[in-house]
């Protein structure tokens, strides 16, 4: 299901965050978060080695999908704590 939010999530599909059901979790978590995942984000070196999301066009990354999970969260609460 995609939704209109007021945050986007934007994710590369080759990257090592789709490990997890990164979409299903952030969704579930947040329905006022629009997840996409797109074909390329056009970061390919960085994304081959770390794995990372785009927050409202902001790159949250971590050393591994876990931490990075974390970070988005984060970023998702910064972003989500303008519109209280």
């Amino acid at each position: 299901m995609i939704s209109i939010g007021i945050v986007v999530v934007e994710l590369c599909e080759s990257n090592e965050i789709n490990n997890v059901e990164i979409e299903a979790i952030i969704e579930s978590e947040y329905p006022e978060v629009a997840v996409l995942v797109n074909e390329c984000l056009s970061f390919c070196g960085f994304c081959r080695f770390k794995p990372y999301a785009m927050v409202n066009g902001k790159r949250v990354s971590g050393k591994t999908t876990d931490e990075c999970l974390v970070r988005i969260r984060a970023a998702i609460e910064e972003e989500l704590s303008f519109y209280q």
